[in-house]
């Protein structure tokens, strides 16, 4: 697979260097990740930024990971000292235990009597902007399936002791790993012009057999000639069937599947 690192657009830049500005005023930063990639959708850059503020990890779209991974990343974090909750970003009432720990981080120290400020931050397409809403229980900040939709930081009043910062979503200047790209551009962390498409299909569909070999999810030719995807004279249109294909992971339609897990022999 090529290297789809090297997209690092001047806005993430100007992002970071915003967020070490405003994490001076900062009592709680909120990193929202990808509940099927919890390694790889992490941003490594915050373990230094944000090392002395209290943290809390949001493993969004729980209702596409396998629960028994999401299960192992929270044991996981918590060991490691990270305040975890799996949620579904679409669903307040799942969004509903992010609130109470933010509340609880809130109250610390006395704080009960004056203004907290928490960070919310991810990489793009995590699903920031979306729990955000939830939330706020409105459409405050506007949310696309694609990376990069929030382009500058925005504040909203969580509560009368909260304030909430939304920031654009940051990669890593450099991803080295294969396996992370793929990972990502599957989840839709980078954009859909950085990558082809069927490269990334093919190398989860790899991924996918080595691990499950009888597994049901169909390989990208078999799911193009099943859709139609097929050019006059027989031709397979791979183009277009993949971007179908990584709409279908996106979307559930291969079951609940998590591509990280804790003790990954990959991630040695």
């Amino acid at each position: 697979m090529r290297n789809v690192s090297g997209n690092y657009p001047g806005h993430m830049v100007q992002t970071t260097r915003r967020i070490r500005e405003y994490l001076r005023v900062i009592d709680i930063v909120i990193e929202v990740v990808d509940a099927r990639i919890p390694r790889s959708g992490r941003a490594p850059i915050l373990d230094r930024l944000a090392a002395q503020r209290a943290r809390v990890v949001a493993l969004n779209r729980d209702d596409l990971a396998d629960p028994a991974a999401t299960r192992l990343w929270l044991d996981d974090l918590a060991e490691r000292g990270a305040h975890a909750v799996a949620v579904d970003g679409r669903k307040r009432g799942s969004v509903a235990r992010l609130v109470a720990a933010i509340a609880a981080f809130s109250h610390r120290d006395g704080r009960a009597t004056k203004v907290a400020r928490a960070m919310i931050v991810g990489l793009p397409n995590s699903g920031k902007s979306t729990i955000v809403n939830a939330l706020l229980r409105r459409g405050a900040a506007k949310t696309e399936d694609r990376a990069g939709v929030t382009r500058q930081v925005q504040w909203f009043r969580l509560a009368p002791g909260i304030e909430l910062m939304d920031t654009p979503g940051v990669l890593p200047p450099k991803i080295s790993v294969e396996a992370a790209q793929w990972k990502l551009a599957l989840c839709g962390a980078i954009a859909r012009n950085h990558y082809d498409p069927a490269e990334v299909a093919s190398a989860f569909h790899a991924w996918l057999a080595a691990r499950r070999p009888r597994t049901a999810v169909p390989d990208l030719q078999s799911f193009a000639a099943a859709r139609g995807f097929i050019r006059r004279g027989g031709e397979v249109d791979y183009h277009n069937a993949a971007q179908s294909y990584i709409s279908a992971f996106n979307d559930g339609v291969f079951g609940r599947i998590s591509l990280e897990a804790p003790d990954d022999a990959e991630a040695a």
